[in-house]
């Protein structure tokens, strides 16, 4: 290819603040985090007001853009909270509030008015009539329902005021419901998926009778451990980024504020890397065939991709129900000077082990730990201690602030 294209924004998760660094990093345009309270993930550690406040410094220091989930279904004593939650969160200067309740939309009207608003998968929007009702109402950008074909999101964005712009998922886990809409966890555990505390009961093991359909089968693989018939494949849009771009998609977005430092890490550079590729007018595959495997190097199920080019059929159903993991996070180079690395270590690795890095835009590569060092410049046989600062010989420039990784499969 060699006509240029109109590129995407770059949307990466930040469950915390080492994601956030490490999203800013890799090249993301804008990340999308969560306070304590009123975002739709309760696992992760998320962000008091005042880190709130920082994030956005570091992000707008760079370029890059802070978006603030607020897209729960609130409770009636929750809607009491919002107006001085909303307050503080738009003086902390976020670009933009997630929003999925009407409700919450109107409030942050009022008391945050000078923040945008974008509206929330977990609303369903499936057609341009709602996206067009939505943006009467305030709303700079819609993401989508994860539900929709290219065709209809192209129909959509057509339909749609150019100032308004359109946001959908390129990676990450899929849900079983429509646009997360989901009761099962509420009702097996008590825990609310509509409330950010979703129990994911749609990964466990199940057996499924249909008794009042005869002649229609519903095959399932089992094993010894039980079938995982409503869990999802993983979304992966990496090869088909340009149609995506076609479509006319103004953001695309990596899912994933429950997950590590080394999965943001990774899978925003890959994307980053194959949008700066088609920037460019060039060929992914052609030029840098290394990024579609570095997404099989994080943790993940097998991949699909989604709704885009198909209804939903068994072909996403991953049976295996759980994690294909071969490498992991081992250590983030702090300096590097005089062939030698000083680098905090994430998990355990050894003197002598073989490791590899990856840094902003470039393919990996490998070296192997040499003469490695606690602290005290005292020779040890491995880092075994979190967060534990060691010192190793490499002949490799490592860049500061570069994730080292370990294979463990």
């Amino acid at each position: 290819m060699s006509e240029k294209i109109k590129i995407p924004e770059l949307l990466s998760p930040a469950g915390n603040m080492e994601s956030l660094d490490a999203a800013l990093y890799y090249g993301a345009d804008a990340v999308y985090l969560g306070g304590e309270s009123f975002g739709m993930r309760s696992a992760p550690k998320n962000f008091s007001v005042p880190e709130i406040g920082e994030a956005v410094k570091k992000a707008h220091k760079v370029g890059a853009r802070v978006y603030l989930t607020c897209n729960i279904l609130p409770r009636n004593d929750q809607v009491k909270l919002l107006p001085s939650f909303l307050e503080q969160v738009s003086s902390c200067g976020v670009d933009a509030l997630i929003i999925s309740d009407l409700g919450t939309l109107s409030l942050a009207k009022q008391y945050a008015p000078r923040t945008d608003i974008h509206i929330s998968t977990q609303l369903g929007v499936t057609n341009y009539q709602t996206a067009l009702m939505l943006a009467e109402l305030g709303a700079g950008r819609i993401v989508l329902a994860r539900e929709l074909s290219l065709e209809e999101i192209a129909e959509i964005r057509h339909k749609l005021p150019a100032d308004v712009q359109i946001e959908c998922f390129v990676h990450g886990a899929m849900c079983v419901s429509i646009s997360g809409r989901c009761l099962l966890s509420a009702y097996l555990t008590g825990r609310e998926a509509d409330n950010g505390d979703c129990a994911q009961p749609c990964r466990w093991k199940y057996s499924v009778v249909e008794e009042k359909r005869p002649g229609i089968y519903i095959p399932v693989n089992e094993d010894e451990d039980g079938t995982h018939l409503f869990n999802s494949k993983d979304l992966c849009m990496i090869e088909h980024l340009e149609d995506l771009i076609a479509a006319g998609v103004d953001s695309l977005k990596i899912e994933g504020r429950a997950k590590n430092t080394y999965y943001t890490s990774v899978v925003t550079n890959a994307y980053r890397s194959a949008l700066d590729i088609l920037a460019k007018g060039e060929s992914v595959e052609a030029t840098a065939p290394w990024i579609k495997e570095e997404l099989n190097k994080i943790s993940h199920r097998e991949y699909c991709t989604g709704f885009y080019y198909s209804k939903p059929s068994q072909a996403q159903v991953y049976y295996e129900g759980g994690y294909l993991q071969e490498w992991e996070l081992a250590a983030v180079v702090e300096s590097y000077e005089k062939l030698t690395a000083l680098v905090i270590q994430r998990n355990r690795f050894f003197n002598g082990e073989y490791l590899e890095t990856f840094e902003p835009g470039k393919p990996p590569f490998g070296f192997k730990v040499q003469n490695l060092r606690d602290e005290n410049h005292i020779k040890i046989d491995s880092a075994p201690h979190p967060l534990q600062k060691v010192y190793f010989d490499c002949d490799i420039p490592l860049k500061e602030g570069a994730i080292l990784r370990r294979k463990v499969n």
